[in-house]
């Protein structure tokens, strides 16, 4: 009752206010205040630092990084620690990632897309002119852009022929009409490396987060040959590469086990061997030297990366880099010529993602990036602490805790992720401690049931007609809460984004009387009308993992649990964030729940931008939701 009290006095009698700020609708959503801007600003002003791609010559990196408003590609040496990065791209909108070309220094491939509507372009980037050539069609999505070995050459999957289905095409130019379709297919289908002879290309058909399958193409024939022979049931693949000779295949995938091991396949006989595993955790990706000699691959410990590297004839001879920090590594790429040494990115509880150098056998790592903290010194930051409630079945579910450094008892605020296929690893967030630094909140990031790390058996366990049991995770974690000294189950707030955004207002349905109040960003507020209207190309996905509205039970439980359906039901405070031009949630998700709210008298803050899609990525936009939550939340949770 008193938590039902407290929020009522947040809600505000007069009609809800509409004001326009450059592309940012604020419906119901009040002033900012200043000296909430001025807190938020410096963890806003956080950078980090992503691997791209090696230069051809290997004297270089690629990376992206932000200075103004937008991700974008910089240059760094690769010789010296905390050079200057350079600036080489600067578009409005973001650059989604960059790639060499391996027999020319002049340039490079990079990707973009307009306004968040994720219809990535390719084009070519002239380093001498500064210049961008657009080399995709133009109109529709493009992916997966992998370059010949040989130079000048590339592959990618491109939805321009039906807007739905992912077609393979080779392009040998600069040209959208120098593209050629190499296989017509239907589904999510996307190259993944190409033979070192450049005559044949291993493909990966995707039809769900535990189903998926290898195929190799031939390019001189145009035959698709299976990789594994069908019968064995789902298999989940990964990253895929050929040997030096051509005669193998290196893959990730879960054939015959609960987390995902590192295979070698012969091709003319057509089996595979496990080369490197182990019992308990995914291996979640792998890279090959040039030369084919070595293979270094991460190993996926509950969020937190350990790395191996080893003779790819004798992976029994591989070294784990013992000196690495706690954190999540990504984006492993060996050198172009020395096969000893190689990049990566990697980011802590504490610090930033940054671009790292290391060598086989050698001790320590080379820092090529030194990403600014928005000014705060280290010891700002507070560790995240991993623990492990039980939910209502006996099962344990991992969360990561962020702890005020305060004595009294803090409220909290659940943070849940999107996906659902994702996890919540041991990386840097930025807004997480934000709100525990400046709002005194603690803050719990739980991977529920159907978040990926944990075995193939965990990321099922939410599919098609058991998507309840992920809400009674959160209910189950306020019951922990509860049992938590040092943490006040009297102030909660719920938090989440695309399919965390569903899991929120699911949660705020479920548990309203226990929650203060809730955020939805892009998210999901009926998964019928969500899978009418999402972009084509990815609808028969989401149907694999949310169920398919065609089927009438499905549809009849589909209602049953949409949150737009018991709209009356969340009484407390709810701030809704959505981009206008999401291909993934659409705006119509967000502004129904928001309709709906309103009608049954409950308060609503709605921030609409006019120019993103899933997630607000342009800074101006990202301050202004950074700074409209930590408002809200001070309002009807820190009270």
């Amino acid at each position: 009752m008193l938590t039902l009290l407290l929020a009522m006095l947040c809600v505000r009698a007069q009609e809800p206010s509409v004001r326009e700020v450059g592309a940012l609708v604020f419906d119901g959503v009040p002033e900012i205040q200043p000296r909430i801007h001025e807190a938020a600003r410096p963890y806003a002003q956080i950078r980090s630092a992503s691997l791209f791609s090696w230069s051809s010559d290997g004297e270089s990196l690629l990376i992206g990084t932000r200075f103004g408003e937008t991700t974008q590609v910089h240059r760094i040496s690769a010789s010296i620690p905390d050079s200057d990065r350079y600036q080489l791209t600067f578009f409005n909108e973001p650059v989604g990632g960059a790639t060499s070309d391996p027999k020319r220094n002049d340039g490079f491939y990079f990707s973009r897309d307009t306004g968040g509507g994720e219809f990535y372009q390719y084009y070519w980037f002239d380093l001498a002119t500064g210049q961008a050539t657009l080399l995709s069609d133009g109109v529709s999505r493009n992916e997966g852009l992998i370059v010949a070995h040989a130079g000048g050459k590339f592959a990618y999957a491109s939805t321009r022929r039906n807007g739905a289905d992912f077609d393979i095409y080779v392009q040998d130019g600069l040209t959208p009409a120098s593209a050629k379709m190499v296989a017509e297919r239907k589904g999510q289908w996307n190259p993944l490396a190409w033979s070192t002879d450049d005559q044949r290309l291993v493909l990966q058909e995707y039809r769900s987060v535990n189903d998926s399958s290898l195929w190799i193409l031939d390019l001189s024939t145009g035959k698709l040959d299976l990789v594994n022979p069908k019968g064995k049931g789902p298999i989940a693949y990964g990253d895929a590469e050929f040997s030096l000779d051509g005669k193998s295949l290196y893959y990730l995938s879960d054939e015959k086990s609960e987390f995902r091991r590192l295979f070698r396949y012969d091709i003319a006989t057509k089996k595979s061997t496990v080369i490197a595993a182990d019992p308990s955790w995914d291996i979640s990706r792998f890279a090959m030297s040039h030369d084919g000699s070595r293979l270094a691959w991460t190993l996926n410990r509950g969020g937190q990366s350990a790395l191996f590297v080893g003779p790819t004839a004798d992976l029994t001879q591989a070294k784990q880099l013992t000196h690495l920090p706690v954190g999540v590594l990504g984006a492993l790429q060996f050198h172009p010529t020395n096969s000893e040494l190689f990049a990566f990115t990697l980011d802590t509880p504490r610090s930033a993602g940054d671009v790292y150098l290391a060598r086989e056998g050698a001790e320590g790592m080379t820092r090529l990036t030194h990403s600014e903290m928005g000014g705060l010194p280290p010891e700002t930051f507070v560790p995240a602490e991993l623990i492990e409630f039980p939910s209502f079945d006996g099962r344990k579910i991992p969360a990561w805790v962020y702890r005020p450094k305060a004595d009294k008892k803090a409220p909290v605020i659940i943070s849940i992720h999107g996906g659902p296929e994702a996890q919540v690893t041991a990386s840097f967030n930025p807004t997480f401690q934000f709100w525990v630094n400046e709002l005194g909140a603690a803050v719990i990031a739980p991977n529920v049931r159907g978040s990926t790390g944990y075995g193939k058996t965990y990321s099922t366990l939410d599919n098609g007609f058991l998507r309840l049991d992920s809400v009674k995770d959160i209910g189950a974690l306020l019951d922990w809460i509860a049992s938590q000294p040092g943490l006040d189950s009297d102030r909660v707030a719920v938090i989440g984004g695309s399919y965390g955004g569903y899991m929120s207002l699911a949660s705020l349905v479920e548990y309203n009387g226990r929650f203060r109040c809730g955020v939805d960003n892009v998210g999901i507020s009926h998964f019928v009308t969500f899978l009418e209207h999402t972009e084509a190309y990815r609808r028969d996905l989401r149907r694999a993992e949310y169920g398919d509205e065609r089927n009438p039970k499905m549809r009849a439980f589909l209602e049953k649990i949409a949150p737009l359906n018991h709209a009356e039901q969340i009484a407390v405070p709810l701030l809704v964030g959505q981009g206008a031009n999401d291909p993934r949630v659409p705006v119509s998700e967000a502004e129904q729940i928001v309709k709906k709210v309103r009608g049954s008298g409950g308060e609503v803050w709605y921030l609409l931008a006019k120019d993103e899609g899933h997630g607000f990525k342009k800074q101006t936009n990202r301050e202004a939701y950074q700074d409209t939550v930590a408002m809200f939340f001070e309002r009807c949770l820190l009270k």
